[in-house]
């Protein structure tokens, strides 16, 4: 009875995130995977319980394969084992989503507001360690995501409202009394399949058979120990197994008499495997399970010491880690089972290792670190760099949230050398508090404080606003104002520029700009010299000071030496724009395809959304509409992601242009009004020209219209939240013709026409029920009808028929 479960059999919907493929066959559980499937269908959140080593995760991932079919966005897996502390759970979920924080709003709050208009099953794998955070942003999370279910694994029930727990038993034992059909038992299975792993000519014969099914009987059955025992079937035959076996049961009796039965023979099937090592294997293994998460052979010499590689790979023989496998940096990495991580663990404090392993781990981590970051530094080793740093995201999260605890300098030395990665790949609003908080311990003035003070003022450009980025860099400025010229000097005058100039303080930011620009090259700063050039280049654009933005691009692009690679995106992220306003088209079109396949070879989705703008600048004014529309679908879909305010203000800019040119004057007075909304919120200053761009074609679009119509538009327009503006900017940019009127809604009541305008408003179906005095059954009935009508399965659909069909 052996089920795989291919993908293409689990139906396409949104698709698999997150899981892996599995590497060896899913035995028996056929029963298991329909029952829990049949709960996601009626419950929305489903806890499968069940000892360590019991199959919890690969049932789940079975389970996600046969229901992906279901959910509009897919099945997404936040894999819990690596969190050390309840408080990273949110953020742990969150990054899995890609969910970004705003401004004063915690990890919990994004993954709410993120998933509150999707329609997906999440998977929580492993939640027993930290089970009352996640049973608290389970709480949050249900009633204020309709379309969402959840699929928990964990040794207990989270214990919240409206939960049905499934507790997982063990794998089918074969009948006692019926020892010659054991072959098609399922444990009998699993321990023949991974013994021939382990050994080509294994078979089942008349003698060995009875004896797999004694010994897979006294495992209880657990899918690990089973596994665990397979794996030394070539080294001491089925018989000796069973004998050893029974030795550890009794040894495990005797250390921990108040473990549950199961628990006791997992545990002795581990204790017995660590037996078989010797002293320096045994120490190896301990100290190994110090790591969260994959590791290579280097950084295993690195925390258990130079001559540990050979241990290394006896534990991959003995099935105590997992064979290595190559990951996207090009490195081999190992993994420890998390059951056979938490028994390591447990050891390495008994041992008293614990703090040198901990403490040796924190060496490496931050030695990588600074390694990727010097990496980083140079433009053709900047996807190297990030790939590695990719690979260790989880060493370096326990590791930040080890060294918060304990040692205030590391997170510092860490926070900055992670930093450009972190710019990179979109998470310098979130490391926010914890950098701040720790430059709290360092000497104002010194090294590590200017560092921090200089990345503070970076990531507060994308979290707590502009206002708090200068003062990161005024601060910074002031603290090295009376020690002359230096590099830390002139990049706090350039973010002083760029922040100035985007709060609308022009002459301020080009003095700085200057300043920073003359001192970067007294200083022979190559890097310091670019980005001034970028940032003055910004001021110079609100100065109206075209040529002069297109000569400060040429000069950053001369710049011999080899500069960050995000530094050298920034200096020439003005040239397209400034090439657009002084006539140089054909400059420009070079520019801005050479920019855009530097963003995206990088990863760079902000750089992206910014030149993605340019170019469909560039396709109005050749009259490519679909082309334009192209560029800003995939621009806003960036910004979106990255949460960078101003990139989707400018893509919201350019959807009014594109509207106004293809004659949907309605539309373009909608998305500007609904921009200037947005606009008024945020701290920015416009750009003069600008305004000035908008001012003819707005004007053209509310004449075309009439002031009645032109006021309704507008209305409609400002009442829009940020994320309903930024579907309205999607259905805008889809591509094929715009209906007028969807024939879906045709098919739809007055009533159910209402429900779908509250869905587009971001109302719950609490919030509906309480706004048309109805139950919340009644709701869901309502919606299950409305999406069997239309076919718009997830809220986001809902919402986009209500903005097509005019209800918002």
């Amino acid at each position: 009875m052996v089920i795989a479960v291919s993908q293409s059999a689990a139906g396409a919907a949104g698709g698999m995130h997150g899981f892996v493929p599995a590497l060896t066959s899913f035995v028996g559980r056929a029963g298991a995977v329909s029952e829990v499937a049949g709960l996601l269908g009626e419950h929305r959140l489903v806890t499968v319980t069940g000892p360590g080593g019991s199959g919890k995760t690969r049932l789940a991932a079975e389970v996600a394969r046969r229901v992906a079919g279901r959910f509009a966005d897919g099945v997404w897996l936040a894999e819990l084992a690596a969190v050390r502390t309840p408080a990273q759970v949110p953020s742990v979920v969150a990054a899995m989503l890609g969910a970004r924080e705003q401004r004063g709003e915690s990890a919990a709050d994004a993954v709410v507001r993120t998933l509150a208009r999707q329609q997906l099953l999440m998977v929580l794998d492993n939640c027993e360690h930290v089970i009352d955070a996640v049973a608290e942003l389970c709480a949050a999370l249900l009633p204020a995501a309709d379309d969402v279910r959840v699929l928990a694994t964990s040794r207990e029930p989270l214990r919240v409202a409206g939960e049905v727990w499934y507790r997982l038993a063990p794998l089918a034992l074969p009948d006692p009394e019926d020892l010659a059909g054991a072959a098609w038992a399922e444990a009998v299975v699993l321990f023949t399949d991974r013994a021939r792993s382990a050994d080509v000519h294994f078979v089942l014969t008349d003698q060995t058979g009875p004896v797999v099914a004694r010994l897979v009987a006294r495992l209880d059955g657990l899918p690990l120990a089973i596994e665990l025992a397979a794996a030394r079937v070539e080294a001491l035959g089925v018989a000796q197994l069973l004998n050893r076996i029974d030795d550890r049961f009794a040894l495990l009796t005797a250390g921990n008499r108040t473990a549950a039965g199961r628990q006791r023979s997992l545990a002795a099937t581990v204790a017995w495997s660590y037996q078989l090592l010797d002293d320096h294997q045994r120490r190896v293994f301990r100290t190994v399970s110090v790591f969260p998460g994959p590791f290579t052979l280097e950084a295993a010499g690195a925390v258990a010491g130079t001559d540990a590689e050979a241990a290394v790979l006896h534990l991959v023989d003995c099935s105590l880690l997992v064979p290595p496998r190559m990951d996207p940096d090009g490195r081999c990495r190992y993994v420890m089972l998390e059951t056979l991580r938490t028994y390591g663990t447990r050891l390495l404090a008994e041992a008293g290792e614990q703090e040198q392993a901990v403490a040796a781990l924190a060496g490496y981590a931050l030695g990588v670190a600074e390694q990727a970051a010097t990496a980083l530094q140079t433009g053709p080793a900047e996807q190297t760099g990030a790939r590695w740093l990719d690979a260790e995201d989880a060493t370096m999260r326990q590791v930040l949230a080890w060294a918060t605890e304990h040692d205030p300098a590391m997170v510092l030395r860490l926070a900055v050398a992670l930093a450009p990665w972190w710019l990179l790949r979109g998470r310098l609003a979130g490391e926010y508090p914890r950098l701040r908080e720790a430059a709290g311990h360092a000497v104002p003035g010194s090294e590590a404080w200017c560092a921090a003070q200089f990345w503070l003022g970076m990531m507060g450009s994308f979290s707590t606003g502009l206002a708090v980025a200068l003062d990161h860099f005024t601060a910074l400025r002031d603290a090295l104002a009376g020690r002359g010229p230096s590099p830390a000097l002139a990049d706090a005058l350039a973010g002083r520029s760029r922040a100035l100039a985007l709060l609308g303080r022009i002459a301020e930011s080009i003095e700085d700009g200057r300043r920073a620009l003359i001192m970067a090259r007294e200083l022979s700063h190559p890097a310091g010299e670019a980005l001034a050039l970028g940032y003055l280049s910004i001021a110079t654009y609100y100065a109206r000071d075209f040529d002069g933005v297109v000569r400060l691009a040429r000069q950053a692009e001369r710049i011999p030496a080899d500069i960050p690679g995000w530094i050298a995106r920034v200096s020439s992220l003005e040239l397209t724009p400034g090439l657009i306003e002084t006539g140089d088209l054909a400059g420009a079109e070079r520019s801005g395809a050479a920019a855009l396949a530097q963003s995206r070879a990088a990863g760079d989705l902000s750089t992206q959304a910014r030149v993605l703008v340019d170019l469909a600048d560039l396709d109005l004014r050749a009259g490519r509409f679909e082309d334009a529309a192209e560029h800003l679908r995939e621009s806003i879909q960036a910004a979106a992601r990255t949460g960078e305010p101003i990139d989707m203000l400018n893509g919201l800019d350019w959807c009014g242009y594109l509207c106004a040119a293809s004659g949907r004057h309605a539309e373009a007075v909608t998305v500007w009004a609904a921009r200037a909304e947005l606009f008024r919120r945020a701290e920015s200053a416009e750009p003069p020209v600008t305004a000035a761009r908008r001012a003819g074609p707005l004007r053209r679009a509310r004449q075309a219209l009439g002031d009645a119509r032109a006021h309704a538009a507008e209305e409609r327009g400002a009442a829009m939240s940020p994320a309903t503006a930024a579907e309205y900017a999607l259905l805008l940019t889809a591509p094929g013709p715009q209906p007028r009127q969807p024939p879906e809604l045709a098919m739809l009541s007055a009533r159910e026409r209402e429900l779908v305008t509250l869905v587009a408003q971001g109302h719950s179906n609490t919030q509906i029920a309480a706004e048309l005095f109805i139950s919340v059954r009644t709701v869901s009935s309502h919606l299950d009808r409305i999406r069997d009508k239309t076919g718009c399965r997830r809220r986001t659909d809902l919402t986009r028929l209500a903005l097509a069909a005019g209800l918002v």
